[in-house]
């Protein structure tokens, strides 16, 4: 047995001591199957196991996690995770598991070569430990690795157990994980929006409905993504983004949303008047002031900020592990960053709940406004506050 180390500062390993990190990646270099039961993930962790998996080309792998079934899952490692078990099965070589019996808190990583299991590390680390983040990048874990091979039999046997009907199921045949949302920081400091606390977003989602509109968002599908070089659907819209430059020096800015509203909905009674600004209070928490403008009113957005409407809209998604923020959308030829159908519909919203709640506030020159929530679903408990 190896004792496996963290390499923190003040007690930072010497060239007598392994890394954790280290013997996980010289022992997959040297298989082709890998099992891993832990507890927790991450996206990062998520996303450079993918790239690990790629690199030596494992034939064969199980991730099983233990703890969110019951304590619930950050949405970005959920989406994260759901997008890789896909992957994986496409490829034929594994799949992604989570516990569902109990909390599985062990963390167990199995190498195999020819189906035969020649080491095993067990110990403290989640899988966090192969790409470590600001929240983790101090946290301390130890372990042990061992060759003995009736001790990896031992730690397979009991990896294999864990995958049972009646303790595992694939993270794709779960419909009910309880997703932790996680905080849109696209907005945090941004002049012209406030944070507010959650006893007040709250009371807006309570407040009657004066007024209330489903507004769709209009994207392609995954498969359209290059229709037409993807101009047809860049034109406006959500990606607007990926339309052509106002300037041959520079893309369009990732976060640049529009969001257009059809004749039919602009139309129906109750929606705000064109021009005539308003404040919106958004689920997540933000606040800010928005306005419905251009011919037949159909655009709406924020007043003073093009990009805070997108910076909420699509910072959601980003937090959400569905799409990743482009540096440079001309650059984008692939069109990752473009927000597609599959995306809303795996964060569950495609279309925006807007409502006008009966209250107004009173804007900086005095000027009371109506407060409008901005919502990514149909709010179930309002009206019990007016």
């Amino acid at each position: 047995m190896t004792i496996l180390y963290s390499n923190i500062l003040p007690l930072s390993t010497d060239d007598t001591k392994s890394t954790i990190l280290d013997a996980f990646i010289d022992q997959l270099s040297h298989s082709d199957h890998v099992d891993i039961s832990v507890g927790y993930v991450s996206k990062a962790s998520l996303d450079e196991l993918d790239v690990l998996v790629e690199k030596y080309n494992i034939r064969n792998i199980c991730l099983n996690i233990g703890m969110y079934y019951i304590e619930g899952m950050p949405e970005s490692s959920y989406h994260t995770a759901v997008k890789l078990n896909k992957k994986w099965i496409a490829q034929g070589i594994g799949e992604i598991r989570l516990v569902k019996a109990f909390k599985y808190h062990g963390k167990l990583y199995a190498f195999y070569k020819n189906d035969v299991p020649f080491s095993a590390i067990i110990g403290s680390a989640n899988l966090s430990v192969i790409k470590p983040e600001a929240s983790n990048r101090r946290q301390y874990e130890i372990s042990a690795l061992t060759k003995d091979l009736s001790e990896c039999n031992e730690i397979c046997t009991f990896i294999d157990s864990l995958k049972a009907d009646n303790i595992s199921a694939n993270i794709s045949d779960i419909t009910n994980v309880p997703l932790i949302r996680e905080k849109n920081t696209a907005l945090t400091g941004i002049e012209l929006v406030k944070q507010v606390t959650r006893s007040n977003v709250d009371f807006y989602k309570t407040c009657i409905a004066y007024a209330s509109f489903l507004l769709p968002l209009k994207v392609p599908a995954y498969n359209e993504r290059h229709l037409d070089d993807g101009k047809h659907f860049t034109k406006s819209n959500v990606n607007v983004c990926y339309a052509a430059p106002r300037s041959k020096r520079k893309s369009r800015d990732w976060y640049e949303t529009q969001l257009t509203v059809a004749k039919d909905i602009t139309r129906m009674k109750g929606y705000p008047e064109k021009n005539t600004p308003f404040f919106i209070i958004t689920d997540d928490g933000y606040w800010f002031k928005a306005h419905t403008t251009s011919d037949g009113n159909k655009q709406f957005s924020a007043v003073g900020d093009e990009l805070i409407m997108g910076r909420w809209l699509k910072g959601r998604l980003a937090a959400a592990g569905l799409v990743t923020p482009v540096n440079d959308t001309q650059a984008d030829t692939d069109r990752t960053g473009m927000i597609t159908q599959e995306m809303l519909k795996d964060y569950g919203c495609e279309a925006l709940y807007f409502k006008k709640t009966g209250q107004t506030a009173i804007d900086d020159d005095g000027t009371p406004l109506d407060v409008w929530m901005l919502s990514f679903s149909p709010i179930t408990d309002e009206g019990d506050k007016t």
